[in-house]
């Protein structure tokens, strides 16, 4: 093979390439990268040592592909770092100090806002206006939980939204209610809670930037080279842009693009032309080729839709945000206008329905661009073969798969078994032949990959809770969760031939671990540093 400039070459340690052969991943010791591409591996990335602008000793470390993030919301994980600090708070009254102490910093400030707050820190997950407004009386307070569904409000953001005793439920949220039938400050879903962030004011240009470039730097310290950002609207495509022309991205970014119901058909139009926009803008580093629907809600809100009903509520099967003939009908729209479908779907019901939508785009196209059903947390058993059938990648946000509180205090009482036990089929739909892709979610949860790959390694908490794992049967080996974080998401991309394994003309997207992974205890994986991050040959880290 001959060879051009040799910019690195990265040797001393164990390069996990991601390419199985005869049931295993190959190996090697050492790479050599130039022009951006992988350029050889072994001894003849060795023997280009000599010749390289740089070596870089991997210290015994682990060399993998970058990893991708199937599924994140990181403009929004970038923005919750600039507000109140309510996602490390462990209790309601920790919660209630951290908005007290954010406005008082900032007088000015015509709301007070957080993002992330534990919604298992209270029964059910219903929080009290008179909580916040016992800190922030006088101006509007937004917080919102960490599943992203669910809104906390104070008095004075109810009042500013029209929202008091005998305001009608919305048909796509919850106003949960006191017992005397005023508001509580709970609002559950977009119905619920957009009344109120439609008065938030728009964030300033130098906020964005500060949001992107947060979100960029965490995700490059994590070993992310590829983001799928899984709920754009305008806001959040005016965030990113600002980000890119301030020359922050360290990760390519496909951005996918909102549909919702009784509109999709006169904003489908508008959807094609801001793909255009996004991909003239910023070629190469944004795309836009994915449009995202949400087929239900959560589970532990009680809006995730389901074949029978909640344990808690034996009258409600959840809240379904599309009617099933709708969602295939637009599905089957955006697929026909070059658009990859990218559907939530929580429960068994949403599932069911995101199934028969991709099947109705099948029929008609041919084809369904590698739609992607993310979480797929509850699957009905005779659902199971159909992703592999349809060829439905399930993206999965391994980090959920385990028994924390969000489990223990909200999801298994409205379960119950044997429903709760059938939760994230990983090793199920994998071994099926189904296509599976990792996520993190965040800012709902961790965007570490190591964090959310010792889960699906495990089904354990991160004190070893239960032992020998929860439903120990849909644990994956370290092999298989690696892959689903990097060759997995590449599939999603449809771009495995560009990235996801280490191999000569592929991009050289690169995380080193400073470890030998497979030589510890999975339970160890998110103790693991990532000591350098490179995004076609250039490091973004470390």
């Amino acid at each position: 093979m001959a060879y051009g400039g040799v910019d690195l070459v990265l040797r001393d340690g164990a390069v996990w390439t991601g390419v199985r052969r005869a049931g295993q991943v190959v190996t090697a010791h050492a790479v050599a990268i130039g022009g951006g591409r992988v350029l050889a591996l072994g001894d003849e990335a060795e023997a280009l040592a000599d010749a390289a602008t740089s070596v870089v000793g991997l210290e015994g470390g682990t060399l993998v592909p970058g990893f991708g993030d199937g599924h994140a919301h990181p403009t929004q994980g970038g923005i919750a770092a600039l507000f109140a600090d309510v996602g490390s708070a462990g209790s309601v009254d920790e919660v209630v100090a951290a908005v007290r102490e954010w406005a008082a910093a900032h007088p000015d400030a015509e709301w007070v806002r957080g993002e992330g707050y534990d919604p298992s820190l209270a029964p059910r997950g219903e929080f009290d206006a008179r909580w916040l407004d016992a800190a922030v009386p006088d101006r509007p307070v937004v917080l919102r939980a960490t599943d992203y569904h669910t809104a906390w409000v104070n008095s004075r953001a109810l009042e500013l939204a029209g929202i008091g005793q005998g305001t009608p439920q919305p048909a796509d949220g919850e106003i949960v209610l006191r017992a005397d039938g005023t508001p509580m400050g709970t609002l559950r879903e977009w119905g619920a809670w957009r009344p109120v962030y439609a008065l938030v004011p728009a964030l300033d240009r130098d906020t964005r930037v500060a949001a992107v470039e947060h979100a960029t730097e965490t995700y490059a310290a994590a070993g992310v080279t590829w983001l799928q950002d899984a709920w754009v609207e305008d806001d959040v495509w005016t965030t990113w842009r600002a980000g890119h022309d301030a020359g922050l991205l360290r990760q390519r970014v496909n951005l996918a693009l909102l549909a919702e119901p009784g509109r999709w058909r006169e904003d489908l139009p508008g959807l094609v032309e801001r793909r255009r926009e996004v991909e003239a803008h910023a070629p190469g580093v944004l795309s836009a080729r994915t449009v995202k629907f949400f087929a239900d809600g959560i589970l532990e809100g009680g809006t995730a839709a389901l074949l029978e009903p909640y344990c808690d509520c034996p009258t409600s099967h959840g809240m379904p945000n599309w009617e099933p003939a709708e969602l295939a009908a637009a599905v089957t729209a955006v697929v026909g206008a070059g658009f990859q479908p990218h559907i939530h779907a929580i429960g068994d019901a949403g599932v069911r329905a995101a199934l028969d939508a991709v099947r109705a785009a099948v029929r008609e196209h041919g084809t369904a661009r590698r739609p992607v059903i993310a979480h797929a947390q509850l699957v009905d058993p005779d659902d199971l073969l159909r992703f592999r059938d349809l060829g439905v990648v399930a993206n999965f946000e391994p980090l959920w798969a385990q028994l924390d509180p969000a489990q223990t205090e909200l999801t298994l009482p409205r379960l119950g078994q044997p429903r709760g036990d059938r939760q994230y089929p990983i090793a199920t739909l994998l071994r099926s032949g189904a296509p599976v892709s990792f996520g993190s979610d965040w800012p709902v949860s961790s965007p570490v990959p190591l964090r959310g790959i010792a889960v699906a390694v495990t089904r354990q908490t991160p004190d070893g809770r239960p032992p020998g794992g929860w439903v120990p049967a849909e644990r994956l080996t370290l092999d298989e969760a690696l892959l689903a974080y990097t060759a997995g998401v590449a599939h999603q991309a449809g771009e495995e031939g560009l990235w996801g394994r280490i191999v000569p003309g592929a991009r050289a997207d690169l995380a080193w671990l400073a470890a030998r992974v497979h030589e510890l205890d999975p339970a160890a994986l998110p103790e693991v540093a990532v000591a350098g991050t490179w995004l076609a040959g250039i490091r973004v880290h470390g």
